[in-house]
């Protein structure tokens, strides 16, 4: 509690330094520090957003440490006059210089506000602002006075070009425009931009949304507004006006564009299969960005330039698409250290990679990897150490590799498919383990799209243990007194096939992720199928291995508000359910939940919470009973900008696991609707984030809040209450946001 007290008031000390430190230390005389701006609307107006107006004022305060201390410019105010000294410069880097009233740019920004309402349909909007002096501070506040919306009455479309008419008129149910709505600039340039995407893809390669613009007129006394669209004839220098010309494809070639290799590289089928052109048909602009991306997402490419040529005055052109590929085969070694709850080691892997295979882009990696580490604490064993070897290879090819897909669906998806082969070797002081697994696995999506699919079609695990030490298998698989069906399941030889199926969607503020997965139906039907009997655990088995059966699914769904440009709020909501079932008791240890760590609950470490009120018994095997069948995490962040590349973050959450059956190795651990609430777990706490642009560098201090393992102690059970810093916290560092 004192090294508590201790850290808090020294951070209050520091903070009050900070903030007495004067503000306008260097603001110059005569001058004004703009100390804060307010956007206000005189009267009711539902469909006006201050929040998104205020992005049109061109002066706003300093930025402000969770919107209340303004750490950058405290730090930027501790810096003296003389730049010649370190110290100086570099709190004048890391801070923020005081950002001076301008009273022009106030009144620039009261005519943007101005012109900004006009353009969403308040044409009679006036805008003033009121600026209040206290000593070398300004507050300034924008009066919004919208007065009542204008609404569009006619809509007429003159379209000059017979032809682009007849294109438009099959095109008439998507248009943005119609009688009744509001007025709004915004909507009638997209469907400037709309009606432009429509022509460039139908052919008309010159086209821009240059050529159509709107006339407006107000019937006197009313808010109703008849607009009419024109679109022109071709124009272009001093000719006179023309049709607009629909150009079609003639040739389409490719050529190498690397001086000094003039062959691709790249089969036929492929250069085919990324082109969205045919000869002969129109020119289409979205044909040009999908042939860019289909090519970008090629590993063997390095850089691809598309050259469209009009032939003479004739109505065609020439596509000639340049592409320079990279240098197939690559090798990287990456060292690394370890820590596992304590245990140093070291590892290294060394990986090849070739990203032109068969001369389809096709990615070839063959992974070696070794790890060692040097295990404390344990007794009754000969060895102390745990040494692993693993080989993966993977095969990715850039494409869908399925049987009856025709070529204008696969080129109408982002796919690749992969197979791969894995075999891993540990040996612990414990036991021996081996995994071999193997997997062909589907990821997509459709251009222009936020959402993305995979599809696990086959996914083997076999995992088998040769040797297991006579201490371990005593003290813990035959022990009476233990018991453990969880720890003896998860030691057995195992055979997991695996389904699974994942969507994710992603859009602005909005970020889900979801799968379900299944295991093991299709070799328990087969074996009541051809009457294959049970073992004495009333397991079926496949080569005299038993087989999990489950099913499994998971969502993850989180959403962001942001308050201004430095500081958001982020909520995550965090769900997944597995039940074993048939062939299976208990799931496979890999499949099961675990709560606590950086990316779950953040007042305990790593697989030391739950499951329910589980309380901690043997740590050299709790790693196996905290895990659960069932997780559910709720998260609340602030995220704020702090000064330079750091960020803060202060967060709440809430969560834990439990098991769907009872285990008397577990007691307390089945979720019984009635004990959902008391047993969830709480914490909070502070975050710095090192924000290095390509990656973020996460430290995450959290505090037990309430903890539902000790629900007869009061102290133990709401440690917010009765905080001890050296009992209630956890410390995380990763790399990445949490959610």
């Amino acid at each position: 509690m004192c090294r508590l007290f201790k850290m808090v008031t020294s951070s209050l000390g520091a903070m009050f330094i900070l903030a007495s430190c004067s503000v306008t230390r260097h603001v110059p005389e005569d001058n004004s520090l703009l100390n804060s701006v307010s956007v206000k609307a005189l009267g009711d107006y539902p469909q006006v957003n201050t929040a998104n107006l205020r992005n049109y004022v061109r002066q706003m305060p300093n930025a402000r440490w969770f919107s209340i201390f303004r750490l950058p410019l405290y730090t930027y105010s501790l810096s003296g006059a003389d730049s010649t000294r370190w110290i100086n410069r570099v709190l004048r880097t890391i801070g923020e210089p005081p950002v001076i009233y301008d009273s022009l740019k106030a009144e620039l920004s009261r005519a943007d506000l101005r012109q900004q309402l006009r353009n969403e349909g308040f044409l009679d909007a006036e805008v003033a602002y009121e600026v209040r002096h206290r000593g070398k501070k300004t507050d300034i506040t924008y009066w919004l006075q919208p007065g009542e919306p204008y609404f569009l009455h006619h809509i007429t479309y003159n379209i000059e070009d017979p032809q682009v008419a007849h294109v438009l008129q099959n095109d008439s149910l998507h248009r943005l425009l119609y009688e009744g709505m509001r007025f709004d600039v915004s909507k009638l340039d997209a469907e400037r931009k709309r009606i432009t995407a429509v022509l460039t893809d139908s052919g008309y390669y010159r086209f821009h949304k240059e050529f159509i613009t709107y006339e407006a007129d107000t019937a006197a006394g009313s808010h109703l507004i008849d607009v009419k669209l024109n679109l022109s004839l071709f124009r272009q220098n001093n000719r006179p006006d023309t049709l607009h010309t629909r150009y079609l494809l003639r040739n389409i070639s490719y050529a190498s564009g690397d001086p000094l290799d003039s062959d691709i590289h790249l089969r036929q089928h492929v250069l085919d299969e990324c082109t969205h052109f045919s000869a002969g048909a129109p020119y289409s602009a979205t044909g040009l960005r999908n042939t860019y991306n289909h090519f970008g997402r090629l590993q063997a490419v390095k850089y691809t330039n598309i050259l469209l040529t009009p032939v003479g005055n004739e109505p065609l052109l020439d596509c000639n698409i340049q592409i320079q590929t990279n240098k197939p085969s690559t090798l990287s070694f990456q060292p690394e250290g370890t820590n596992t709850a304590g245990d140093l080691g070291a590892a290294a892997s060394l990986t090849y990679q070739n990203r032109n295979l068969f001369r389809g882009s096709e990615v070839l990696s063959v992974e070696l990897r070794g790890a060692y580490e040097a295990i404390k604490g344990l007794e009754g064993y000969s060895n102390q150490n745990f040494t692993e070897y693993s080989l993966e290879t993977r095969l990715q090819f850039p494409r869908f590799i399925l049987p009856f897909l025709s070529h204008e669906q696969r080129s109408r998806m982002n796919a690749t498919s992969e197979v791969s082969l894995l075999y891993d070797l540990q040996d612990r002081p414990e036991f021996h383990r081996r995994v071999l697994s193997a997997a062909w696995r589907y990821r997509w999506n459709l251009p222009n799209r936020n959402d993305r699919f995979h599809l696990d079609l086959l996914d083997l695990n076999y995992v088998f243990m040769p040797w297991i030490s006579e201490t371990f298998r005593t003290e813990y698989l035959e022990s009476e007194s233990s018991r453990n069906a969880i720890l003896r399941y998860n030691y057995e030889d195992l055979f997991i096939t695996k389904l699974g199926f994942g969507y994710s969607y992603s859009k602005g503020p909005l970020a889900l992720k979801t799968n379900i997965e299944t295991s093991g139906n299709l070799l328990s039907a087969g074996a009541r199928l051809f009457g294959v009997e049970k073992d004495n655990q009333g397991h079926y088995r496949l080569f005299n291995i038993a087989f999990a059966q489950y099913v499994k699914g998971d969502i993850d769904l989180t959403r962001s508000f942001a308050i201004d440009p430095n500081n958001q709020v982020v909520l995550h909501l965090g769900f997944g359910i597995a039940y074993p079932y048939g062939n299976s008791s208990v799931l496979p240890f890999e499949k099961r939940y675990f709560a606590g760590g950086a990316n779950s609950v953040r007042g305990w470490s790593v697989r030391s919470l739950g499951p329910g009120k589980y309380k901690e018994r043997d740590g050299r095997i709790n790693f196996i009973n905290q895990t659960g069948d069932m997780k559910l995490d709720l998260n609340a962040e602030y995220r704020t900008h702090l000064f330079w590349k750091l960020d803060g973050a202060a967060f709440v959450d809430a969560g834990n696991i439990w098991t769907l059956r009872e285990y008397d190795i577990q007691p307390g651990g089945q979720f019984k609707i009635e004990n959902f609430l008391s047993q969830l777990a709480v914490s909070y706490g502070m975050g710095l984030r090192f924000n290095l642009g390509y990656f973020i560098l996460r430290f995450d201090l959290g505090m037990k809040a309430v903890n539902p393992a000790f629900e007869e102690d009061e102290e133990e059970h709401y440690p917010i209450f009765h905080p001890r810093f050296s009992r209630d916290y956890a410390f995380h560092f990763a790399v990445g946001l949490p959610f």
